[in-house]
């Protein structure tokens, strides 16, 4: 299975122009911002990766947000990640909803949580925060509320081992 995983995801770093890795069982492909639909599309209709399931980020701090998606093949069990990175200040992409529909909920989410614009998205509007919220919550920057008000449990003091 590994092996048809590899196999693809160098199909498609050969198609779009990406590298491709391997990790803790997973195989992805790295593609540049430009190439981001065009490999989506390479994926499902080149590759056979026909099944989406879910495109998240990744706050990686000054070297701005990896944008990950996960694609499979139901029919061989084959399944990848495709990512890539877009700069702080440039957090935009195009959108996916064209080549999976799925995607919309996801870029949404992501939109929302960590402050990345996708292009092109046909109705990208607040998903989950309140009303009135200002911050994107998954951000490594973000203070989460909760930690202002008391200290977390565990954290160390400063000067202590």
């Amino acid at each position: 299975m590994r092996a048809l995983a590899v196999a693809a995801g160098s199909r498609l770093a050969e198609l779009v122009g990406g590298d491709v890795s391997q990790g803790y069982g997973d195989v992805t492909v790295d593609v540049p911002a430009a190439a981001w639909t065009a490999a989506l599309s390479a994926a499902r209709d080149v590759v056979g990766l026909v099944f989406f399931d879910w495109l998240s980020a990744v706050d990686e701090l000054e070297a701005g947000c990896a944008v990950v998606c996960h694609l499979a093949d139901p029919t061989t069990g084959v399944h990848l990640l495709v990512r890539t990175r877009v700069p702080l200040d440039a957090l935009r992409l195009p959108t996916a909803t064209g080549v999976f529909a799925g995607a919309s909920w996801h870029e949404r989410e992501t939109a929302e949580m960590f402050g990345i614009g996708f292009t092109g998205h046909p109705n990208l509007v607040p998903l989950l925060l309140p009303d009135g919220f200002v911050g994107q919550p998954l951000r490594k920057e973000f203070a989460l509320a909760a930690r202002l008000e008391r200290p977390w449990p565990g954290a160390k003091d400063q000067g202590r081992p």
